[in-house]
């Protein structure tokens, strides 16, 4: 019987877990959830975008980790938060961002994507995934609007 009641609550335990497991979250919600990004949500806060990367999408994000921020030089971050340099922070943010669902099997290598500010970024496949010259670490990480692929620094646009 003991054994019989183990085994039934173990089996609801792994269909819970998988039913959990499956439900996916918005680009904003996912990169919330996985703890490196919390420069790129306070950037995102501090420039207006929030909803935007919360919106419908779909939207594709390469998105810079707390450490390929904390690899800008010193005080650049702190400087992009204040009030008046707002623009300067969007244009960085949006050059992250490409409109559509953009998986990895759709990149082809010297291809150019147009970013949502309006510049272009340049996939190159030689070794590994780069954009631009940010190295892709993670990719393909599905979201409920989009997909986020995870980039090792911080892409500037040309001034």
């Amino acid at each position: 019987m003991l054994r019989k009641t183990l085994l039934t609550a173990v089996a609801a335990a792994a269909i819970a877990t998988s039913a959990f497991a499956g439900m996916k979250k918005d680009i904003v919600d996912t990169a919330a959830g996985a703890g490196t990004f919390e420069t790129l949500l306070a950037a995102a806060t501090a420039a207006g975008l929030v909803d935007t990367l919360k919106s419908e999408g779909p939207l594709t994000i390469f998105a810079p980790t707390d450490e390929a921020f904390a690899a800008l030089p010193e005080g650049t971050v702190e400087s992009l938060l204040l009030p008046e340099n707002k623009d300067q922070l969007v244009a960085i943010l949006t050059y992250h961002v490409v409109a559509g669902k953009v998986m990895s099997t759709d990149l082809v290598d010297d291809m150019k994507a147009a970013t949502v500010n309006g510049a272009e970024l340049t996939v190159d496949l030689d070794n590994g995934v780069m954009i631009n010259d940010a190295n892709v670490t993670t990719a393909d990480i599905e979201t409920t609007n989009g997909v986020i692929h995870v980039v090792d620094k911080v892409i500037l646009p040309a001034s």
